[in-house]
């Protein structure tokens, strides 16, 4: 068991008690943090004069060996140690002697821990933000491509009103845009330095915090300690964000998988994105969208676990905290995962336009366009609604469509009725009508797609700086 702690214990951990408060299986997932953070901590100390020049090169050159042989397999991560911190400063005295010492003065593994954590999630929120630009554009190209693809819009699951295809993308269109949004509040909001805050109450080592949070792209210090060493509150949104992730690409599965069946025929999954049956040879499962619906399930649980962890921590640092890395790790790579294979499968996706308008016709969903026509042509709007009521049970019991009927047929039921009600209720005029911003009219639909066309070319990652550019390579 390798420490770096112990002067005060006259025996050895239990084995057992040392395995479970060891945490190198899972921290040393942001070795490079640690190690990033080691460097711009040793050039402030060198800067200060709290190292000599030789010594800040020795340490900074070594740190950078051991990241390089790490990245190269050539060095182990070793479970030996209790974490990721121990383990480089371990190796570091191993090469360095007591040079390496000198690597954690003016700093404890609280506000260490607190700084990798910081930077790993912050280039998470960056990674996860790409992805959520991808799935846009590809959400997108389908708006793009079916301005004039008809299909039912559904309350209740009930079908509706008339919409387009173009439409009903666009409103998954915003749920992800604001996802992309929230991932630049929270970034925003984290990026700073919690490195300096020592163990909870800073240090007496003339340290340079400022200059440390420069070099490793923070807007700042924090500017409590207490808080530098014991905030999870960016996990805690980061989490919340992801699991508002989830909860949309779940809603977008639930409907290709209803879109799917044999009763909809909406869409073709590709067969790259779908499985079959080891009994039944006729099937074609949407089993990513499947999946993707019961993750969601597992990031919410990382959420509601975390922050009961943190509900009852006094201030400041407590091992308790050490929870908050394998949930977020889980979660980050379970929504990386969904939004990388929901992304793939909506771009293979086919869509049926025939059958997507055949449905709208067949759900009756032009009976209010039918019931304003009558409205327009002097009839109040209470009796056009039954009027048009009794036109849907007789088309139920003859088993046609609205657009079915002769002109005859409809005179018999209200005389109002002319030529023109067949125009008036076609699907494109339905649909064509409806022209206010946010309505499924084509004209409307292009001034959307022209305004989220311009936000997608607005990256707000343009305004970070070069050092945090790097954190996408």
């Amino acid at each position: 068991m390798a420490q770096l702690w112990g002067g005060r214990f006259t025996k050895e951990t239990d084995q057992l008690v040392y395995n479970f408060n060891a945490s190198i299986s899972f921290d040393k997932k942001f070795y490079r943090q640690d190690m990033e953070g080691s460097i711009a901590h040793v050039k402030m100390l060198g800067k200060q004069g709290i190292l000599t020049a030789q010594e800040t090169e020795q340490l900074v050159a070594a740190v950078k060996e051991i990241l390089k042989e790490v990245e190269s397999g050539v060095l182990e991560i070793s479970h030996q140690y209790e974490d990721i911190h121990s383990f480089v400063e371990a190796v570091l005295i191993e090469r360095l002697g007591d040079t390496g010492k000198k690597l954690h003065t003016g700093r404890s593994r609280n506000d260490q821990v607190a700084l990798d954590m910081r930077m790993y999630v912050r280039k998470e929120i960056l990674a996860t933000d790409e992805l959520l630009n991808e799935i846009l554009n590809t959400v997108l190209t389908i708006m793009e491509n079916h301005v004039d693809t008809f299909m039912p819009g559904f309350t209740h699951l009930q079908k509706a009103q008339p919409v387009t295809l173009a439409h009903h993308m666009g409103a998954y269109f915003e749920m992800f845009k604001r996802d992309r949004l929230r991932m630049q509040d929270i970034y925003q909001r984290m990026n700073y330095c919690p490195l300096g805050s020592g163990a909870l109450a800073g240090t007496t080592y003339d340290l340079d915090r400022y200059y440390t949070s420069q070099l490793l792209g923070f807007d700042g210090p924090t500017l409590n300690s207490m808080d530098g060493v014991s905030d999870r509150d960016y996990l805690i949104e980061y989490l919340s964000a992801l699991s508002t992730v989830m909860m949309h690409l779940s809603r977008f599965s639930e409907e290709v998988i209803i879109w799917n069946s044999n009763e909809y025929q909406f869409v073709e999954i590709d067969d790259a994105y779908s499985t079959g049956s080891s009994i039944m040879p006729q099937k074609k499962n949407p089993d990513i969208a499947e999946l993707v619906r019961g993750k969601t399930g597992r990031v919410y649980g990382a959420l509601m676990s975390l922050l009961t962890t943190m509900k009852g921590i006094p201030l400041a640092y407590n091992k308790d905290m050490q929870e908050d890395k394998e949930l977020v790790f889980d979660a980050i790579d379970t929504v990386k995962g969904c939004l990388a294979l929901f992304t793939g499968m909506l771009a293979t996706m086919q869509f049926n336009k025939e059958k997507m308008e055949e449905s709208a016709k067949n759900g009756f969903t032009n009976a209010t366009d039918a019931a304003d026509y009558l409205v327009n042509h002097g009839v109040p709007f209470r009796d056009a609604h039954g009027i048009v009521g009794q036109i849907v049970l007789y088309c139920i019991d003859k088993k046609i469509t609205i657009d079915d009927m002769t002109l005859d047929e409809l005179k018999v039921i209200s005389p109002v009725f002319e030529e023109d009600i067949f125009e008036a209720v076609s699907m494109k005029t339905c649909v064509e009508k409806r022209l206010t911003i946010g309505a499924p009219g084509q004209e409307a639909m292009k001034k959307v797609i022209a305004v989220e066309k311009e936000y997608l070319s607005q990256d707000w990652k343009k305004g970070l700086s070069d050092w945090e550019m790097e954190l996408l390579r």
